[in-house]
């Protein structure tokens, strides 16, 4: 087990004549010794303008929360907050698109972090299930008592609680035999081979 930091963005969909932004930010500094309870955890909603529209199936609770998001910190606000870990440690989310994407959006010259995809390692590890998002490999490898043990009353895309399903997730396949002395280096590459 290495260190790592896993991040998830929840962002507003795309909505014509609007880019896509990022309202919510969990991230999770993972310590080498792995374990929820020991991670360092980050969270933060950041600001949308009051008369942003979102997707209409954009999930989660933006509609309860638009009062918050008109005030909250903007992502390079934050960015001080991130930046220490990024480069240094590898960066473990689910689908790494959204993240990747917001991250650059924030500073496109940091381009020396190394993307960890627990989508396409799972693809990779389980080529027969039924589907890979978040919200169903969570239960479906068991590992959902343990989300809701830390988390009471949060569910999927909530942030914070998607970026601990990514590093639950993570942890659960550094687990197997054929999977636990592949460095960051390796599952990086792997799955940047297996994204599709």
């Amino acid at each position: 087990m290495f260190p790592f930091l896993a991040i998830d963005f929840e962002t507003t969909g795309s909505v014509p004549g609007f880019r896509n932004e990022p309202w919510q930010l969990g991230a999770i500094l993972m310590p080498e010794s792995g374990g929820l309870p020991a991670a360092q955890m980050f969270e933060s909603l950041l600001r949308i303008s009051p008369d942003r529209p979102f997707n209409r199936y954009t999930p989660g609770r933006h509609a309860q929360l638009r009062r918050q998001l008109a005030v909250a910190p903007t992502l390079g606000d934050l960015w001080p907050v991130l930046a220490p870990h990024l480069g240094s440690l590898p960066v473990v989310a689910h689908n790494i698109g959204t993240e990747r994407t917001q991250l650059r959006s924030v500073a496109p010259l940091h381009t020396k972090i190394l993307w960890i995809d627990t989508l396409a390692l799972a693809r990779s590890a389980w080529p027969s299930l039924a589907s890979y998002a978040l919200e169903d490999l969570i239960p479906d490898l068991r590992l959902q008592p343990i989300l809701e043990s830390i988390f009471p009353g949060r569910a999927p895309h909530d942030a914070l609680y998607d970026a601990a399903a990514c590093a639950l997730l993570f942890e659960h396949l550094l687990s197997l035999p054929s999977w636990s002395h592949l460095s960051a280096q390796d599952l990086s590459s792997l799955s940047r081979r297996n994204h599709r």
